[in-house]
């Protein structure tokens, strides 16, 4: 695996996560979450489809298992997709 697959690299693509969390409270407890993660800008939910997505941006690489680690103490599962195309 490379820097792309195990990070969350600066820019304007971020990385979009899939989530088994639901109601839209159960969303924004995720977004807090990581939102206190150092280097994370902002956390776009996406709730108009199924399963539910999150899209991460941040200010400098960050770990996708911090990422993941978050959500799971929050009790839902963050699952990230495939590293955007060129």
């Amino acid at each position: 695996m490379g820097i792309l697959e195990k990070n969350v690299i600066p820019g304007n693509h971020g990385k979009t996560f899939g989530t088994n969390a639901k109601e839209d409270a159960d969303l924004s407890q995720i977004k807090n979450s990581i939102s206190e993660i150092d280097g994370i800008v902002d956390v776009i939910l996406n709730t108009s489809i199924f399963p539910r997505e999150f899209t991460v941006h941040t200010s400098k690489m960050v770990a996708i298992d911090e990422i993941e680690n978050k959500v799971k103490k929050v009790g839902f599962h963050a699952i990230p997709k495939a590293t955007f195309t060129l």
